[in-house]
């Protein structure tokens, strides 16, 4: 993983619902020999400063706790920390934020936090709000995740964008030396011959990279097919774009990637394009 991702950013609240993005940010870490930046997002305005200085003082206190407890979990791991609290009015903004100054090639971060309103939510809002407007990819990390160790799914088809999904998906495989499984989905089986010849055609250059590959096209609803695929193969990352294609769902995180993300068990690489 060291040549492919160099600058690592968790992004976390250190919160019971970061557990598995700040294990797999110190797991990552630790792998690649990189340093871990850090950004710890405060909701802060001066208006609110203003109006309610106890409970502003509060928060910061919270955040200075969470901030040395994190310090103790990375000198426990032997991973150099670069630990940044942000303070705005918008979580999201300020990790997309960090993540552009960084220069980041990923972003690792949790899956969901407290229920509320949006109970319903497949993936927090924060971090639908990350996914849609992150400058890099994004690694989204349920609670009970833990590192891949068994196989690299890749969900694409036969575009520009699915070309360089595998092409990522295939470095991360040979870089874990882990074998990769890539499905195709279409909605018809009239598209199969297309999305045959993708298959074929990815394969190939995955095995000449050294890869052990295998692919399938499906056919029916797309994140159906892809998490179906997921468990038929036994992968434990799952890595796929974040914008729909024809035949995959145009919404940006209103789709397929969003119902990915909300029901796999194990990370989704959400891929920035």
């Amino acid at each position: 993983m060291a040549q492919l991702f160099t600058r690592l950013l968790l992004a976390t609240e250190h919160s019971e619902f970061d557990e598995g993005a700040e294990a797999m940010g110190f797991a990552l870490a630790q792998r690649c020999q990189l340093p871990l930046a850090t950004v710890l997002p405060l909701v802060s305005n001066p208006e609110f400063e203003a109006i309610a200085p106890q409970i502003a003082a509060k928060a910061e206190q919270e955040a200075a706790v969470k901030i040395a407890e994190l310090r103790q979990q990375a000198q426990a791991a032997g991973v150099a920390i670069d630990l940044r609290l942000r303070r705005g009015a918008e979580p999201y903004q300020e990790i997309v934020d960090e993540a552009r100054e960084q220069g980041s090639d990923v972003i690792i971060i949790r899956r969901r936090g407290k229920r509320g309103l949006l109970a319903n939510l497949l993936v927090g809002e924060m971090v639908s709000k990350v996914v849609t407007h992150a400058p890099c990819h994004v690694l989204i990390v349920p609670r009970e995740a833990r590192l891949w160790q068994r196989r690299v799914l890749v969900a694409a088809e036969a575009t520009p964008t699915g070309r360089q999904i595998v092409a990522t998906a295939v470095a991360v495989a040979a870089q874990c030396a882990l074998p990769l499984h890539l499905v195709s989905v279409v909605v018809a089986d009239a598209l199969r011959a297309q999305a045959d010849a993708f298959v074929s055609e990815m394969l190939i250059q995955a095995h000449a990279l050294g890869v052990a590959a295998q692919g399938e096209v499906r056919v029916g609803k797309p994140f159906n097919e892809i998490l179906a695929a997921r468990v038929a193969c036994d992968a434990d990352l799952i890595v796929m774009g974040s914008r729909g294609e024809p035949g995959i769902g145009r919404a940006l995180l209103g789709g397929v990637a969003q119902k990915v993300m909300g029901l796999s068990e194990h990370p989704v690489l959400v891929l920035h394009s």
